[in-house]
């Protein structure tokens, strides 16, 4: 499946599960791209604020993520680094829980569902299961997270997909642009630019 080049920022409404914007920012680099981006939110009460910027390989592997995030208890970060064959690093030491992942998934983020979409197999109704180290908005842990995406007939130059993450029982069909960017992600985000 070959889509477009991303543009150069895009972003996010969220809803229902919490209140706040997200902006993305998306730079060509060695192949691959950078992903750096903000989101600000209110969520069961707590607001926080999350920056992360996302390396990826041509094939949009995660190669790198670096993020922050700031709540009323203070500032904290995380570095993950990936070797683009599924073994990471968290802050420098090893993390076996992570093998086989090739994305990351930020909790804060509708932009990081773009990262797999990349590689999911391009003929509808096949599911592509694509673990990915999940951090998480309030707290920086990361964490295996099983998913799959199932791609569904087209629609004009909408992209979508069925999309599972059986570990918070939720499931939704996203639709993507002609990027693989998210314009509908169900109960969490929609695209504001």
């Amino acid at each position: 499946m070959s889509f477009a080049p991303p543009p150069a920022t895009a972003a996010w409404l969220h809803q229902e599960a919490r209140s706040g914007f997200e902006v993305s920012f998306f730079t060509s680099r060695g192949g691959g791209f950078v992903l750096e981006g903000c989101t600000t939110a209110v969520e069961e009460g707590i607001t926080w604020a999350v920056e992360y910027t996302v390396e990826v390989d041509h094939d949009w592997r995660t190669s790198r993520a670096r993020v922050a995030h700031r709540t009323a208890a203070g500032t904290r970060a995380t570095e993950l680094r990936a070797d683009g064959d599924g073994h990471w690093l968290v802050d420098g030491h090893r993390a076996p829980h992570l093998d086989g992942c090739l994305d990351v998934d930020l909790e804060s983020s509708a932009m990081t569902n773009t990262l797999p979409v990349h590689r999911v197999d391009p003929r509808p109704g096949v599911a592509t299961a694509a673990p990915a180290a999940c951090v998480r908005a309030v707290d920086l842990s990361v964490e295996r997270l099983e998913q799959t995406y199932v791609r569904v007939a087209d629609e004009g130059d909408r992209v979508r997909f069925d999309y599972h993450a059986p570990a918070f029982d939720f499931a939704c069909r996203l639709v993507y642009d002609s990027s693989a960017l998210v314009l509908s992600y169900p109960g969490i985000a929609t695209r504001a630019a």
